[in-house]
């Protein structure tokens, strides 16, 4: 059942409930943007080069710098984090699938090197196939809605009148056998590729960055960034999930928080992430060296 647009207007106008918190929560994210941009002038930023301060160079309206850096907090670092969590969670799953992309990173950049630019990216057939397969069965969002702007007719011939809230969910979609085959469940990288070479799915098959005139206008620079993070990680560190053996509860409580050899971890509750930014996982990153470097994990 629908509620009224008239309960949330009466909430938002007596500062009460639900409204009252909404209001209280976008004040605290106005703050972390400005307490952002002040650090940034603190420092300086017209001899810099990352994006942050190439906005502060143009955008001299402070208000939309605060959108700006809100849209890079909400969009961007969390969603990045979601797809990195999948992704490394997946491939401590499947140790053969890190080993073929360490194999096509010597061959394509060498044993050490960094990537030098986006084309040596566009390369790495293998890693971005691992990647979208990841963020297939863990997407960083798991469902997303859109209002209906007219009168719409979907292709099975539901109708859709203006202002319907139509919601899809990609987390679903990632493993239906209809859409995805008798495999749909397996993590298969092999699946994105075609002679070795790396193809994208219809974005409406796979709208893990919405699809048509809304796709994502960050997605190239998202995936630049992941797949920038996962080869920096996997060059220097072998990725390992932690046991159920290994995890022992620090407090005696189920609060996803653990000592593992002295050092505190998250652990997902229940077993395996469901997916999206809510995944919680606990592993180890251990040097190529084989000596230990280190724990890692992913929270909420």
């Amino acid at each position: 059942m629908n509620v009224s647009p008239s309960v949330w207007k009466i909430k938002r106008a007596l500062n009460i409930g639900s409204e009252k918190e909404l209001r209280r929560s976008i004040k605290n994210i106005n703050l972390l943007a400005k307490e952002v941009i002040r650090q940034r002038r603190e420092i300086g930023f017209s001899d810099k080069k990352d994006l942050l301060s190439r906005f502060m160079l143009k955008v001299f309206d402070e208000n939309l710098l605060r959108d700006i850096i809100v849209s890079f907090i909400l969009a961007g670092r969390d969603t990045v984090a979601a797809a990195l969590t999948g992704f490394f969670f997946l491939v401590g799953n499947h140790p053969i699938v890190e080993a073929a992309i360490l194999d096509e990173a010597v061959r394509v950049i060498g044993p050490t090197r960094k990537p030098t630019g986006f084309e040596q990216l566009r390369e790495l057939h293998y890693l971005q196939a691992a990647l979208y397969e990841s963020m297939r069965l863990f997407p960083p969002v798991q469902l997303d809605s859109k209002f209906c702007q007219d009168d719409d007719v979907l292709p099975d011939g539901s109708i859709i009148k203006k202002g319907t809230r139509v919601t899809y969910h990609p987390y679903a979609m990632g493993r239906m056998e209809e859409i995805w085959g008798p495999d749909c469940l397996e993590y298969k990288p092999e699946r994105w590729l075609k002679d070795g070479v790396f193809f994208q799915e219809n974005s409406f098959k796979y709208p893990i960055f919405q699809g048509g005139c809304r796709i994502c206008l960050g997605k190239e620079i998202a995936l630049i960034e992941i797949t920038s993070i996962i080869l920096s990680v996997l060059q220097k560190f072998r990725v390992e999930l932690q046991s159920e053996e290994d995890l022992v509860e620090s407090d005696g409580q189920q609060s996803g928080r653990q000592i593992v050899n002295g050092q505190m971890v998250s652990r997902p509750f229940g077993g395996v992430p469901n997916g999206g930014m809510h995944s919680r996982w606990s592993g180890k990153l251990r040097g190529r060296s084989g000596i230990a470097d280190g724990v890692t994990s992913q929270t909420e």
